[in-house]
């Protein structure tokens, strides 16, 4: 594991999130999750109560290889980048720890600029260094 470096590991992380074409997006998650990884999300508040309404355990949404990943981050892209609204880009400060990787993240208007929101990330990377479990702490 110490051959990777985490500053990289965060911005391939964070481009696969603002990709355009969805076979270069597809490619991206394969090769960067391990085959069964997993996507978990602490879901902002409001979507917390709108789960929770409906009975839904509302603690977390998880998307549990390739395909379901790749449903989230297209949706995802489609909702935010595609539509103009904002992008994404990392904050310089990915540390590497054992096989986690942490980093934070920026939402910035689709023009640049300040960021408007952000959040939190930890990698949980398998023996080959692709992402086992991805934790998505929004902020």
């Amino acid at each position: 594991m110490t051959d990777i470096d985490p500053q990289d590991l965060a911005a391939r992380y964070v481009a696969l999130w603002n990709e355009p074409d969805p076979d270069l997006r597809r490619e991206a998650i394969h090769e960067l999750w391990a085959e069964g990884g997993a996507h978990i999300l602490h879901p902002p508040q409001e979507i917390r109560k709108i789960a929770a309404e409906l009975g839904f355990d509302s603690s977390t949404l998880e998307a549990r290889g390739h395909e379901r990943i790749e449903v989230r981050v297209s949706r995802s892209h489609e909702r935010f980048v595609a539509s103009g609204q904002v992008s994404f880009r990392p904050q310089d400060n990915a540390v590497l720890l054992h096989d986690i990787v942490r980093f934070n993240w920026d939402t910035v208007p689709a023009g640049g600029g300040e960021a408007v929101g952000g959040g939190l990330e930890i990698l949980v990377l398998d023996e080959n260094g692709r992402i086992a479990v991805d934790y998505m702490f929004p902020g």
